[in-house]
């Protein structure tokens, strides 16, 4: 008996030493944003590594970015991922569920956590979150060097009035009577909604256990973030971001990828990539392609 507490004592010291001189911190906490919602989050990886922080889409969770926040941490960046407001394990209040209170909660975010020299990798509504904050706090920008953008379109409903050209290259795929016939059945169309978002070949137990993360949030708040978010317009935004930028589209994706290619056209000097079939290039390609994913978000914060 001895002998064992011995043996693990002395692994664990190893264990211990081996972290030490790595640098590499496991942090699991929470935040308090201004209005008084405890935010969880988790950071892997060297603690003097470069910083990336990865914002979800709607209704998904930090758990979700397991596949990158691995490869990022092993390859020596500080990986930060969070649960918003209502999402995941963070709190779910009654209120707040609108784009410009979570840009605030992401604000809290970075300056609690004191996070500098930062690359944002945004998803679907992460990145629409990501251009709330960059139109609000111009005062703290200085804090980002790289944003990639996975996924995301100006706006998800079409106005009525625009024309086929602003429809092409706005998104717009969503009219206004689907955007409110969803948000009234979201009970019943959850599961289908999240299963368009990615190829066949996705397997079930995947499918099941992201439905689960998904389910983690009320469909009531989900539904009045969905018609928040849904009737937003970020053209102005686009124009006045002036850090390095990464757009990737999928040909399979829920939103037309000419969308997403778009808002690469209007933010100065950004890059683009539209995954294609053969590369799994679904909504959640860094989901069903996380190698290339990977890859090519790391070659362009390094380059």
């Amino acid at each position: 008996m001895r002998f064992l507490t011995l043996l693990l004592t002395c692994a664990s010291q190893v264990l211990c030493a081996s972290a030490t001189r790595a640098g590499t911190v496991g942090t699991v906490g929470t935040v308090k944003t201004s209005d008084g919602i405890r935010l969880h989050y988790n950071q892997t990886g060297p603690r003097h590594g470069q910083n990336m922080l990865f914002i979800t889409g709607w209704r998904q969770t930090a758990l979700e970015w397991h596949k990158q926040a691995d490869y990022f941490s092993s390859a020596g960046f500080r990986v930060t991922t969070y649960d918003m407001r209502g999402h995941g394990d963070s709190e779910e209040p009654d209120f707040g569920y609108r784009l410009s209170r979570f840009a605030a909660d992401l604000n809290d975010l970075l300056t609690q956590l004191d996070l500098e020299d930062l690359t944002i990798v945004g998803h679907s509504m992460g990145c629409s979150v990501a251009w709330a904050w960059w139109d609000q706090y111009p005062e703290v920008r200085k804090r980002v060097s790289h944003f990639v953008f996975a996924d995301d379109v100006a706006s998800l409903v079409a106005n009525p009035h625009w024309t086929p050209a602003e429809k092409a290259q706005l998104g717009g795929f969503l009219t206004p009577a689907m955007m409110y016939d969803l948000a009234a059945d979201m009970t019943n169309q959850l599961a289908p909604l999240i299963e368009s978002m990615f190829t066949p070949n996705l397997s079930t137990s995947d499918f099941e256990w992201i439905l689960s993360q998904n389910r983690k949030m009320t469909d009531a708040h989900a539904a009045t973030l969905f018609l928040h978010q849904s009737s937003l317009d970020w053209r102005d935004v686009f124009p006045r971001i002036t850090v390095p930028s990464l757009v990737l589209g999928g040909e399979l994706s829920i939103g037309p990828a000419s969308a997403v290619e778009w808002v690469a056209t209007q933010i100065p000097g950004a890059q683009h990539y539209t995954f294609t079939a053969a590369e799994k290039g679904s909504h959640f390609v860094f989901w069903e392609n996380p190698g290339r994913f990977n890859s090519m978000v790391e070659d362009f914060i390094t380059q």
